[in-house]
């Protein structure tokens, strides 16, 4: 068993079809994980959908009722580039939902994992990029409504940039947002995060990791977070549709490594989400979003020194 929960639903799967999100790598994943016998169907916990006032906690209100009514203009519909439906919509919810469970297990067990989620390009009042609803930052104010923690940090290593997380927390000294990410990709306007570290084309692992460690260390031991969420993308792969970067298998695990090592040694929860991953063989990316899990168990249920 498991010293963390791992949190899904079969109700994740965005019913996309035929498209360059495989929304069916939720139940690949968690199919994956227990034919490994990584874990067990105990260590699974299936979260509740996210309420309004979840919701409203990052997102403007007449946002989240067009969503809710199906009232969204052409133009929103394009912006978001994934079809609306309302299965779509309650897949989005329940995801928010867990990444809201996850971040209270991870107060609890040191680790939350939400098998999904990392929804980053969501704004206040718009979705964008296949994100309509940001549960990162509805959890990680979710925490914060509730007295859990005060100082957050959002570790975004998705191969875009987290726009709409950078967005929403603009104004906020208390959510300390940071992106490493392919420069010359989507979005292409970026607003700016409090750490961006732009990446070039075909930029691969030892560069990465050193980036990342030379950004992500400072900007701990100056902000001193008290609980990190880290949103987990696959997309930094090599063979990845919509990245540009040439990491590896073992380069993607070693920076789930990096960010983990460095939360445990400050004593610090972390909140897992998986965000993008677009490889051309989908099997690679349910392979490094499993991988992700395995180094979490690694380092992070190990208690620190």
């Amino acid at each position: 068993m498991l010293p963390f929960q791992l949190v899904y639903s079969d109700e994740y799967d965005l019913n996309l079809g035929e498209h360059v999100f495989q929304a069916e790598k939720f139940r690949l994943i968690h199919d994956r994980l227990l034919r490994e016998r990584f874990a067990q169907p105990s260590d699974f916990v299936a979260p509740r959908t996210a309420s309004d006032e979840d919701l409203h906690l990052a997102h403007d209100p007449e946002w989240i009722a067009k969503l809710e009514t199906g009232t969204l203009t052409y133009h929103e519909i394009i912006t978001l580039e994934i079809p609306y439906s309302r299965k779509m919509v309650n897949a989005m919810r329940l995801m928010t939902g867990g990444t809201i469970l996850a971040a209270r297990n991870a107060l609890r067990d040191g680790v939350g994992f939400n098998i999904g989620g990392g929804y980053h390009h969501g704004f206040a009042a718009h979705g964008e990029g296949f994100c309509p609803i940001n549960d990162v930052a509805v959890a990680a104010r979710r925490l914060q409504k509730d007295g859990a923690v005060e100082r957050i940090m959002v570790v975004d290593t998705d191969v875009h940039q987290g726009n709409g997380t950078a967005s929403i927390f603009a104004n906020d000294p208390t959510v300390f947002t940071l992106s490493i990410h392919h420069l010359n990709n989507y979005p292409y306007e970026k607003p700016p995060s409090d750490v961006d570290v732009n990446l070039d084309d075909g930029v691969s692992d030892a560069e990465y990791l050193s980036r990342l460690g030379d950004a992500l260390i400072p900007a701990m031991d100056k902000f001193k977070p008290q609980f990190i969420m880290h949103v987990s993308g696959a997309d930094p792969y090599m063979e990845d549709q919509l990245g540009g970067l040439l990491l590896t298998f073992d380069g993607l695990a070693r920076r789930d490594r990096l960010i983990y090592e460095a939360a445990r040694s400050r004593k610090l929860p972390v909140c897992i989400t998986l965000a993008g991953g677009y490889a051309f063989n989908p099997h690679d990316t349910v392979v490094i979003h499993a991988n992700t899990a395995k180094v979490a168990a690694e380092v992070l249920a190990v208690p620190a020194a």
